[in-house]
Parts: C-alpha cells; structure tokens; sequence
C-alpha cells in the first residue's frame, strides 16, 4: 500500500528488546499479588497511517488485515453471555460473507478499557506481538474443530482470524495498529511462551501457550483508524495454515496517541478470536 497523501502520527511502538534464551510471559493471578513478568521491550518511534481512505484496497490475504463497517445490533459489550450468544453469531455471519468460508467459530473473546475498572476487563496491550505461531496455531486450529465437531475439516485451509471493535468512540488516546504483513519479515517473529498460574499453585503454570513477539524493522509499514467509531471493525489475520506467500500472521498493538486531545472518552473495545475453514 502506498501511504502517499496519507495523514499519520509518530508515536513510539514496543518491540521486543534484545534478549538471551528462552522469551517468555509468566502470568499470575491478582489475589498472588505478584506482578507478571514480561520480556524487555524497547521503544522505537515510527510513523503510523491513517488508513480509513485506502481502506477498500486492503485484504486480508496481502496485508493481513481490512476494515468493515458495520453496526451491531449487540448493545451490553460487557455481558459475556449475551456477547457469547448474538455478537458471536453476528461476528461468524460476517467473516463468512467476507471470507467465504465453509465454517467460522467464534471462540473466545477480550473487552480491554484503558480505564480496566472493572473485573475481567483488561488494559490495552502496548507490545507489537501476533496471538499465535505457527505451532500454535496449528495446534488451537486442531483443538478448537475437534471440541466443535468439524474434525473432518482438519484437513482443509484453516485460520485464525480476530475482530476488533471500539465499544465506543471515537478512539483517540490508544487507538489499535497493525502492521502489513507484507512488510514484515520472518526473521522479525519470535517464539515467547506465556505461562500462567493458578491461585492454588503459584510455582507450576496451570496452562501454557505460545505467541510471536515481533523485533523492529524499519522495514515495517504501520496504519490505524484516526478517530476509529464503534460501527467501523479491524477484520485480522493472526495465522493460516496456507503456506504460498499469502500474510500469515498481522503484527499489532495498542499505541499512545500523540495526537490525543486534553478531553477523550478513555478507549473500551471488544476483540473476538475466531478459527475459519476454507
């Protein structure tokens, strides 16, 4: 995408700073009062693009990510069974209708505030990561169409797409970035193990996963939504199971808007995780 014309901020991203052996995230409960432990980032100032004005050239297959505008008829974003029960089927219709695709199932889902108030709402991520790697996701492409009875699809193209929406708006004190996956290089991606802990044993994780963090490149093309509203959506690609020079994995993170006004509604959004089948 050519950013010609384009308007843009700079604004410092967190990239993974150099590190020695395993990478790692071990992730503890509240009530343990211990605080996480996160690998070392370093800052680095880059320009982001506004992309609302060349959003119908993007795709997901070239640079990992598209905007759609669409409202929701779901009104109370921090009901998780009424979030479960009519935003996930609106979010399925609609990476079927974009994708095509023979299955989509919504699985999970975060609601993030850069206030975090209230339990089980979290605070925005200020780290360039991509939600899985390709053992990982692999593997969470396997589990999830085996626990939904689609094992016969296992075969089949499958990824992990990710929906993110501003509950309200409009978003301009931590707006979300995506990096073109065109941009990114495969050198860039490292494998960080995330490993949390449960209140009754704060010394073996209860579960473990695995994410990419994502070194800097000047390389990297960066763009966001200015002043992004609640019926406007980030559509992204977080894994795929093709291998043919397609984007694979979208490179994101929330950011510190220099741009920000003195008065703003603090950023509250939803993000639900999908698995698609082609």
């Amino acid at each position: 995408m050519e950013e010609v014309d384009l308007s843009f901020v700079n604004a410092p991203l967190a990239y993974l700073d150099q590190t020695q052996g395993r990478v790692f995230y071990s992730i503890y409960p509240p009530s343990s009062g211990k605080e996480a432990i996160a690998p070392p980032k370093k800052y680095y100032d880059v320009p982001i693009f506004d992309c609302r004005p060349i959003a119908p050239r993007m795709n997901l297959d070239q640079q990992g990510f598209a905007i759609h505008v669409q409202a929701s008829g779901t009104k109370d974003f921090l009901n998780d069974q009424l979030v479960k029960t009519h935003y996930y089927p609106e979010i399925e219709a609609l990476l079927k209708q974009l994708t095509s695709a023979t299955a989509v199932i919504a699985f999970d889902h975060n609601v993030r505030s850069a206030a975090a108030a209230q339990v089980g709402v979290r605070a925005p991520v200020d780290a360039v990561h991509d939600d899985y790697t390709d053992r990982s996701g692999q593997k969470r492409v396997k589990e999830l169409l085996q626990a939904h009875g689609h094992a016969g699809l296992l075969n089949r193209r499958s990824a992990l797409i990710n929906v993110w929406r501003p509950i309200r708006g409009p978003v301009q004190d931590m707006p979300l970035a995506l990096c073109d996956a065109q941009s990114a290089s495969v050198d860039d991606f490292v494998e960080t193990d995330i490993d949390h802990f449960a209140e009754d044993d704060l010394s073996h994780p209860s579960h473990s996963g695995q994410i990419y963090s994502v070194r800097y490149n000047p390389k990297h093309r960066w763009y966001y939504v200015a002043d992004m509203r609640p019926e406007e959506m980030f559509v992204f690609k977080c894994y795929d199971s093709l291998e043919n020079g397609i984007a694979r994995f979208t490179p994101h993170t929330g950011f510190k808007n220099p741009d920000c006004p003195t008065e703003f509604l603090p950023r509250e959004s939803i993000e639900v995780r999908t698995v698609v089948v082609y």
